[in-house]
């Protein structure tokens, strides 16, 4: 993709049972958007009249289209993964809510892969009604990480300059120590400090390490990973040129507002990091995929079967997904040409300077 060129960002539709297709109506029903990226929602056009029923006073610009050929700049676009007609029950989980959140999740990733989008936001799946046989997989994230061949990949969720990822994801809490790892830890700081480089421009990254155990071990007397494998992880991350600081005591960290003085935080286990950083956030965070050859966000919450079908959910969080997987995208692109031209790294404001006048000649 070009600098002039506007991202074709693909959409997937989620649990067709749950709040994805709503906030996905709320989010493109401001036609400015289609300023900055051509959207192609992959599911079924039959789905979304459904849902935009209960919105008539959104005016949604669209069009349905089963070959990328067709796709419209200046519309959102319905990829049609399938035709039949299927029922739709807002806030059941049923196994049709499973089944066609996996063939638009497949369908876009496969797109993904053959190029003809830039970029994935996903829509939420809930994990009861997509793990069978067929897709053995407990959420987007380690599907993705199969799809694309990825050594590892890192569950990262940002606001602005906030920035939680983690070392563990959808682990029982029961098996999260034996997950903490030396080697688990220096893979993901690795993977955080150069996607912090390579997609959001931060040339020498501060990561925060927090600790496992209550007061981050209290030196041993609470817990012994913080001396035998997190204080060793960090020190050999140290060692490989990054800039790790921890372990940190994770109530206090957060309580002292420490989190802004770091560029992101590595968590060990999902709540550990992901309840401060919600409650936080107020509403706004955005969940990347740290690892991929390829961009890929999605909003930092579930399918909210309690509020699907009534209209009330809040689209702020998938919208932000849009926006900063256009953003990721441009940033990624931007820092592979800085690459490319050593004199604009260096000196972009030089750099520019001798863009105008070659302009100018």
């Amino acid at each position: 993709m070009n600098s002039q060129h506007k991202p074709v960002i693909g959409i997937s539709c989620g649990d067709i049972n749950g709040i994805g297709l709503e906030i996905i109506i709320k989010s493109f029903a401001d036609s400015r958007i289609l300023e900055h990226c051509t959207p192609v929602v992959f599911g079924s056009n039959k789905v979304l009249n459904f849902y935009k029923k209960a919105f008539p006073e959104l005016h949604l610009n669209y069009q349905h289209i089963k070959e990328f050929e067709r796709i419209n700049p200046k519309q959102l676009n319905i990829f049609n993964c399938w035709e039949e007609d299927i029922q739709v029950t807002p806030g059941q989980l049923t196994d049709d809510g499973g089944k066609y959140a996996v063939l638009s999740l497949q369908a876009a990733v496969q797109a993904l892969k053959d190029g003809h989008i830039d970029g994935l936001v996903t829509a939420p799946i809930h994990k009861k009604n997509t793990y069978n046989d067929n897709f053995k997989f407990t959420g987007h994230t380690p599907f993705l990480k199969a799809s694309f061949n990825a050594d590892d990949v890192v569950m990262m969720l940002y606001a602005e300059q906030f920035r939680v990822a983690l070392v563990t994801e959808h682990v029982p809490v029961a098996e999260v120590a034996k997950h903490i790892t030396q080697k688990s830890i220096v893979k993901k700081l690795l993977l955080l400090n150069e996607s912090l480089k390579t997609d959001f421009l931060i040339n020498t990254p501060r990561i925060a390490v927090l600790g496992l155990n209550p007061h981050a071990g209290d030196e041993g007397l609470i817990g012994t990973e913080e001396e035998t494998i997190i204080k060793p992880a960090i020190k050999e991350a140290k060692n490989k040129g990054i800039l790790a600081v921890g372990p940190y005591s994770a109530d206090a960290f957060f309580a002292r507002g420490h989190h802004h003085q770091f560029d992101a935080v590595l968590a060990m286990y999902h709540d550990q990091g992901l309840i401060p950083f919600k409650s936080l956030a107020a509403g706004d965070g955005v969940n990347y995929t740290v690892g991929l050859p390829v961009i890929r966000t999605s909003p930092d919450h579930g399918v909210a079967f309690d509020i699907a079908g009534k209209g009330v959910a809040d689209a702020a969080s998938f919208t932000n997904a849009i926006f900063e997987c256009i953003d990721l995208i441009k940033r990624r692109n931007e820092y592979g040409e800085q690459r490319r031209n050593p004199i604009k790294r260096l000196n972009p404001e030089m750099f520019a300077r001798m863009e105008d006048e070659k302009i100018e000649e």
